[in-house]
């Protein structure tokens, strides 16, 4: 096969692979489009019977993510996962990919409202979607996070951190404010090697470390920002975070020294 024919099937190939998102993204820009339309128009009064015109104030911008919630996919690859949210069937989606090979896939605009959260709660923010931005990391669940998907994710977090001034305590992950539902990112996720990029906590030398008398562990949960309606779920949310340990066990003079260590960075 000479050289003209090789080209012409990698320009095929390369076409292909481009052509095969062609649909999902004139959806996308569609949407957006409409969302552009609605922002640009004169906002409809709420006292009709008031005589009183709207008028333009001048200081403004867009709304800002606050979070970063970080995922596993549970799905077997990225094209797998890549064709979950660019089907609107499945009605999930994430603002970033990021593969195993440490491919980055933007998918929607960070000041856009991804459906990524779903029911969940952090603190007394019950509607995590409209102040974060989720990323996704492929990963069945059940497998270790390569070294070039998290180097990927460390520049992406970054990026963010700096762009969005997203304080260093709110990057954390989907089963931190969905305890009982979600269990990602699963308990192999390298959540010390961020704290040391300052991204999200991690709690210091506990050897010597002095739990003082009436210390409460549920409010010492509730402070850090677990939802708190089932205390077994919030338990092992923070173990599985936190310890690396994915069952529930009742706190110990070991695992209550690690959680008043937290604690203390958020008081």
């Amino acid at each position: 096969m000479n050289k003209g024919s090789l080209f012409f099937i990698y320009l095929l190939v390369i076409g292909c692979s481009h052509n095969a998102y062609r649909s999902s993204n004139g959806i996308y820009k569609k949407e957006a489009k409409k969302l552009g339309t609605q922002i640009r128009q004169e906002p409809a009064s709420y006292f009709p019977a008031q005589d009183s015109p709207w008028i333009g104030g001048v200081n403004f911008d867009l709304r800002k993510p606050n979070f970063v919630i970080i995922h596993h996919t549970a799905q077997n690859g990225c094209p797998e996962t890549l064709h979950s949210f660019t089907v609107q069937q499945s009605q999930v989606s994430a603002h970033y990919v990021i593969c195993k090979d440490g491919t980055v896939h933007h998918m929607i605009n960070d000041y856009l409202r991804a459906w990524q959260a779903g029911i969940s709660k952090w603190g007394n923010n019950s509607d995590i979607n409209s102040s974060s931005i989720g990323i996704e990391l492929d990963n069945n669940g059940f497998e270790i996070f390569t070294d070039p998907q998290i180097n990927s994710l460390l520049i992406l977090l970054d990026t963010l951190k700096t762009k969005y001034k997203i304080p260093q305590e709110n990057f954390i992950g989907h089963g931190d404010i969905a305890p009982g539902r979600k269990v990602d990112p699963n308990w192999r996720f390298p959540w010390k090697t961020l704290a040391e990029h300052g991204f999200g906590d991690w709690y210091d030398d506990t050897a010597t470390l002095v739990v003082p008398p009436g210390f409460n562990e549920y409010q010492a949960l509730r402070i850090i920002g677990y939802n708190m309606k089932d205390t077994t779920t919030a338990i092992t949310a923070f173990r599985r975070h936190w310890m690396q340990d994915s069952v529930y066990k009742p706190f110990d003079s070991s695992s209550v020294k690690i959680l008043y260590s937290v604690f203390q960075k958020y008081q």
